[in-house]
C-alpha cells in the first residue's frame, strides 16, 4: 500500500509538472507576441503618436514660426554696405534679442557683389555662422537701382515648391540707421490686408495722407504681389535712378498699385534731435525711429524703451 501510495504521488508530481511547463510555454508565447507587437508599435509611434519630448518641440516651432494661416509672414531687408561688419552685429543683438508673438520675421542685410578679397573671406564667415546677408548681383550704389534689384530678385530667391506661398506675405526695405520694435510692427499689420498694401511713413512729413507722394526710405513695407509685379512690370525697369524711395512711389502710381496704404506716422518717425517736421519724441506707441546716426543715439533710444528688461539675474554677472 505504502509503494502504490508512492508511486501515485510521483505519477501526480509529473503530470502537474508537465502542465506546469506547458502553462509557462504558453505564457512565454504569448508575451512573446505582445513584446514584438509593442516593438511594432513603438516604431510607428513618433508619426502617429508625438512623444512628450517631439511635442515639446513642436511647440517650441509653433511659438516662433508656426505655419498656421493667421500667422504673418515678413521679410525685413536692411540696405548696407559689405564693410559695416560692426553694424551688423549690432543690428543682430538688436534684433535678434526681439521674440515677436505670432509671426515670422526674418531679418536680412542686403547688399550689392563683394569686391575686396577680405569681404569674400569676412562675409562668408558671417553668412555661414548667421545665414542672414542676401548678395545682390549689382554694382553697390544707393540711388541707381539697388532697391529695385532688391526687390526683383527675391522671387527668384524664394520662390520654393517646398514651402508655403506667398514666402512672405510683406516685405520691408529698409537702412541700417533705423530701430524696428517687432511686435508694435507686428500688431500693426494685423488688421491689414495681406495684398495690393504700402505701408510706411509718409513724406512730405507734414502730409498724412498716403495715397499722394510716396513712403520714407526709413522703412516701407509692401506685400508679396506687389513684389511679383516689379519682378515682372517695365515700368520699374525703366525708371532707376533718383531718389529710391521717391522712384518707389512713382512706380507704384504709374502702375496703379497698392489700393491698400497705411501711414504709420507718428509710430514711425526721425529720432527727435535735431527737432524737424519729421521728427516725433519716443513715446510707448513707436513702431521705428529713424536717423540714429551715432551710438548715443542708439542707446537714449534702447533705453527709453528698456530692452534690457528680460536680463536674467546671474551670479555671472552685475550690472546695476
Amino acid at each position: 500500500m505504502m509503494k502504490s501510495a508512492r508511486l501515485n504521488g510521483r505519477h501526480r508530481f509529473i503530470i502537474s509538472s508537465f502542465f506546469f511547463i506547458m502553462f509557462l510555454c504558453v505564457l512565454a508565447s504569448i508575451n512573446e507576441v505582445r513584446f514584438d507587437s509593442f516593438l511594432k508599435f513603438g516604431q510607428c509611434a513618433p508619426a502617429n503618436v508625438p512623444s512628450h519630448n517631439s511635442s515639446l518641440e513642436n511647440n517650441i516651432v509653433a511659438s516662433n514660426s508656426s505655419s498656421s494661416s493667421d500667422e504673418i509672414r515678413i521679410l525685413i531687408g536692411i540696405l548696407t554696405l559689405p564693410d559695416q561688419y560692426q553694424r551688423r552685429h549690432f543690428l543682430r543683438l538688436i534684433y535678434g534679442t526681439q521674440s515677436p508673438l505670432g509671426a515670422k520675421v526674418d531679418v536680412k542685410f542686403v547688399f550689392c557683389n563683394l569686391t575686396k578679397e577680405d569681404q569674400k573671406v569676412l562675409v562668408a564667415l558671417e553668412i555661414m555662422r548667421y545665414d542672414d546677408i542676401i548678395i545682390l548681383n549689382c554694382k553697390e550704389n544707393m540711388n541707381k537701382g539697388k532697391t529695385y534689384t532688391y526687390f526683383s530678385s527675391l522671387p527668384e530667391m524664394l520662390n520654393d515648391t517646398n514651402s508655403p506661398y506667398p514666402p512672405y506675405h510683406y516685405v520691408m526695405k529698409t537702412d541700417d540707421d533705423s530701430y524696428f520694435r517687432l511686435n508694435s510692427l507686428v500688431e500693426s499689420l494685423r488688421p491689414l490686408p495681406r495684398e495690393d498694401l504700402y505701408y510706411g511713413y509718409v513724406i512730405p512729413c507734414r502730409s498724412m495722407d498716403p495715397f499722394v507722394h510716396y513712403m520714407s526710405g526709413m522703412g516701407y513695407m509692401i506685400s508679396w504681389d506687389i513684389v511679383e509685379w516689379i519682378r515682372d512690370s517695365d515700368i520699374p525697369k525703366n525708371h532707376l535712378e533718383g531718389p529710391e524711395d521717391k522712384v518707389f512711389g512713382d512706380w507704384i502710381r504709374e502702375g496703379h498699385r497698392a489700393k491698400n496704404r497705411y501711414n504709420a506716422k507718428w509710430s514711425m518717425y526721425n529720432f527727435p534731435e535735431p527737432p524737424t517736421t519729421c521728427t516725433h519724441e519716443l513715446w510707448p506707441n513707436t513702431i521705428g525711429v529713424h536717423l540714429l546716426k551715432t551710438q548715443e543715439k542708439w542707446i537714449r533710444t534702447l533705453k527709453y524703451f528698456n530692452v534690457t528688461d528680460n536680463l536674467k539675474p546671474s551670479k555671472l554677472y552685475h550690472i546695476p
